[in-house]
C-alpha cells in the first residue's frame, strides 16, 4: 500500500437513497485496493478545499470500477459538496485505496454490523466473500427508516441468490427503536463465533463492540472503522528543516517494502514527514492521526503521539504507533511496516 496520488474521472453518480449518492470512477489500469478499504478525496468546496474519507462499496473482481458511496450529513462541507456538485465527468484528486478493515480469510463466517452509510466498507466486503470463499454471513443493518436502507435493493438479490451465504436483518428505528446492547447481543450471540466487522455512527458502534464483548468475542476478531473529519490537506508538501541548534536528534531504523533504511530523526519531526522528505514511499492518508492507514509497529525503543483517536489501547499495547504523528523518545528507535 503506497501514498501515491492519482486523479480520477466519475463516470457515474448514482442516487442510492435521498441522501446517499454513490460515485463510480473510470478505475486506472493496474489500481488495485482490498474489500473494505476507503479513499481519500480532495474537495474543492464553496469554502476551501477540504479532504475527506469515503469507504468503497465495490468489490475487486466483481465490480468493473471503482464505487464510493457518500451520505450527507447536517453541516457536512464534503458530503454536502459531493452530492450537490459531483456529476458525470467530474475530475476529483484523490490518494490511493487505504485501510485494514479487511477479512483475513473469505472462507471464514463472518458478523457484520452496520449502521447507516457505515454499510458502504461492508457492502465491499459482501461481494467480496460471495465471490472468492465459502464463509457464510450474518448482516444486521440500523436505519432510521425503509427509505433511509443504502443498498435495499441490492442486498436483497445477493441474498435470494445466496440464501445459505447471506442473512440480512434491519434493524429500523421508526419500528424497533434504537440499537440497545442486551437486545442486539441476544440477535447476535448465535454468531459469536465468527470474524465480526462494525462500522457506522459512533453510538452505535459503540452499542455493537459493547455487545461482542459482553458475549466473550475476542478483541482480535472485532474490527471497527471509524472517521473522522479532516481538518488539514494531506496532499500538502512538507518540507523537513534542518535540525535546530541543541536539537536531538536520534537514530531511526525502518523496514518498509522488504527494505531496510537508517536514518537521523529530529525530534521535532513526524516520523511520516521525515520518511516522505527522504523520498520514501510510506503509506498514509489523512495524515491527522484520525485513520490508520499510516500504522507502523515499534520494534526497538519508544516513540510519542501528538494525537492518537483510532488505535485501541491494546493496538499500543503490541506496539503500534501512527507515523503521522510519532516522534521519538529514545535515542534508537526501530520500526517496521511489515
Amino acid at each position: 500500500m503506497t501514498s501515491e496520488k492519482l486523479r480520477l474521472r466519475v463516470l457515474e453518480v448514482v442516487q442510492e437513497t435521498g441522501d446517499a449518492h454513490s460515485l463510480v470512477f473510470d478505475t486506472p489500469e493496474g489500481l488495485t485496493y482490498q474489500p473494505g478499504q476507503f479513499l481519500t478525496l480532495r474537495l474543492p468546496t464553496d469554502n476551501g478545499v477540504v479532504a475527506r474519507c469515503y469507504s468503497v462499496s465495490s468489490a475487486p473482481g466483481v465490480d468493473e470500477h471503482l464505487k464510493v458511496t457518500v451520505k450527507r450529513v447536517q453541516d457536512g462541507r464534503g458530503s454536502n459538496w459531493v452530492c450537490d456538485h459531483v456529476v458525470e465527468g467530474t475530475e476529483l484528486d484523490v490518494l490511493a485505496p487505504s485501510g485494514t478493515f479487511t477479512p483475513r480469510s473469505y472462507d471464514r463466517d463472518l458478523l457484520l454490523l452496520a449502521g447507516g452509510s457505515g454499510i458502504t466498507p461492508v457492502m465491499s466486503i459482501i461481494k467480496a466473500t460471495l465471490a472468492r470463499g465459502t464463509g457464510r454471513m450474518l448482516l444486521v443493518y440500523a436505519n432510521r427508516d425503509e427509505r433511509s436502507v443504502i443498498f435495499h435493493k441490492e442486498l436483497r438479490e445477493l441474498v435470494s441468490d445466496n440464501p445459505e451465504r447471506l442473512v440480512v436483518v434491519h434493524w429500523l428505528e421508526t419500528v424497533q427503536g434504537l440499537p440497545v446492547l442486551d437486545a442486539l447481543a441476544q440477535l447476535v450471540e448465535p454468531w459469536a463465533h465468527a470474524e465480526a466487522f462494525i462500522c457506522g455512527p459512533a453510538p452505535f458502534m459503540d452499542c455493537a463492540h459493547d455487545a461482542l464483548r459482553g458475549l466473550g468475542v475476542s478483541r482480535e476478531r472485532i474490527h471497527v472503522e471509524r472517521f473522522t473529519s479532516l481538518a488539514g490537506d494531506p496532499w500538502q508538501e512538507v518540507e523537513v528543516a534542518a535540525p535546530a541548534a541543541g536539537e536531538r536528534v536520534v537514530d531511526l531504523e525502518v523496514e518498509l517494502d522488504g527494505d531496510t533504511h537508517e536514518l537521523e530523526w529530529p525530534e521535532s519531526v513526524k516520523l511520516l514527514d521525515l520518511l516522505l522528505d527522504k523520498g520514501l514511499d510510506a503509506p498514509y492518508s489523512c495524515r491527522e492521526g484520525a485513520c490508520s492507514a499510516c500504522s507502523m509497529k515499534i520494534v526497538e525503543g519508544e516513540v510519542t503521539m501528538d494525537t492518537n483517536s483510532v488505535l485501541e489501547k491494546e493496538d499500543l499495547e503490541e506496539g503500534w504507533r501512527l507515523a503521522c504523528q510519532a516522534h521519538p523518545v529514545t535515542d534508537v528507535v526501530k520500526v517496521t511496516y511489515s
